[in-house]
């Protein structure tokens, strides 16, 4: 089970076994989602309506953006980004899930509360996602940048995006949209933690403690929690996209109709008025599948690392013990 657990049979994991599982994780389900990523920033930074029956943008679905890509990009296009993602995933998912296991621990022995119930897991698991962000915030707007240019590209590498940011932007660039990530990404992975320890419990009340480590109920649990969470958050992560490409109009001109935002508010102001409801979830169809297989095998991975690693500790152990037997 994820989190502190006290009555495990297993000794609780460190935070840097925890942080090497998440990263783990992290660099294993980004290479997997990273093309449903890809479409769901483009969606999101369209202006025009997203629609096959009254197309006006670019990109009017699912299939048609991945042919139009493909055709005029070629299929590494889907992994645009992909390495500024990966760094961003690897730094992610080891602060997240080492804090999240130091908090639940925290918590079990300071405070008279149960680590495993749902509610402190959304707590510890919002907390544990915001710290994360605030370290990985720059990483995250790198990969929105390289996601959403075309061709002819603006940066040709993760070095020369770095440098030409700075030089024009200001090293505070890499901090836009900050406040409404953090604004979504607590009730987000908080929800996650929240359901995923709901549905796990579910699916296997009688599942043994400390057994629990990477299967099929982990896989779905994670998948359900993320579609859940996702769908409930969904408008701060398309606010957060469109101010993360302020400044960056000139590459976004041949996608569409762009906007220059000068906060938040006025971002969704915009939005509001010149979309209307439905334009807060732009992206959502691939963002709810994207979130489903990142959140699911996310969950997955790091149970199957952390009990791999769990293995390897009580067979060296066993090891040990066998060569202290011959020894004396």
């Amino acid at each position: 089970m994820v989190g502190y657990d006290p009555g495990a049979l297993c000794a609780a994991f460190s935070p840097e076994e925890a942080a090497l599982a998440g990263s783990a994780a992290g660099m294993v389900t980004r290479a997997l989602i990273s093309p449903f990523d890809v479409l769901k920033i483009r969606f999101q930074l369209q202006i025009e309506r997203l629609s096959s029956h009254r197309p006006e943008g670019k990109y009017q679905g699912l299939l048609q953006a991945s042919r139009c890509i493909y055709l005029e990009e070629g299929l590494s296009a889907f992994w645009k980004g992909h390495v500024p993602a990966q760094l961003l995933s690897i730094s992610f998912g080891a602060v997240q899930f080492a804090s999240f296991e130091l908090m639940t621990e925290v918590v079990h022995k300071s405070t008279l509360y149960d680590s495993q119930t749902a509610g402190v897991h959304f707590l510890c698991g919002g907390l544990a996602a915001c710290s994360a962000t605030v370290v990985c915030q720059p990483l995250d707007t790198l990969r929105t940048r390289f996601a959403a240019q075309g061709e002819t590209k603006v940066y040709s590498n993760l070095r020369h995006a770095v440098s030409t940011m700075c030089r024009s932007e200001g090293v505070l660039t890499f901090y836009r949209g900050l406040s409404p990530t953090l604004m979504a990404v607590f009730p987000y992975a908080g929800l996650q933690f929240f359901f995923y320890n709901v549905f796990k419990k579910l699916l296997a009340p009688t599942a043994e403690a400390g057994n629990s480590g990477g299967d099929l109920r982990s896989l779905v649990s994670g998948s359900g929690a993320g579609i859940i969470s996702k769908t409930m958050t969904y408008p701060f992560d398309l606010f957060k996209k469109r101010l993360q490409v302020g400044g960056f109009e000139a590459a976004r001109v041949h996608f569409g109709q762009v906007r220059n935002y000068r906060g938040l508010v006025d971002c969704m102001v915009q939005i509001a008025k010149e979309e209307g409801v439905r334009g807060f979830f732009k992206g959502l169809s691939p963002s709810l599948v994207k979130a489903a297989l990142s959140t699911g095998f996310t969950f997955f991975w790091y149970e199957f690392f952390l009990n791999a690693m769990h293995n390897l500790k009580e067979r060296r152990r066993t090891n040990g013990l066998a060569r202290d037997l011959e020894e004396s």
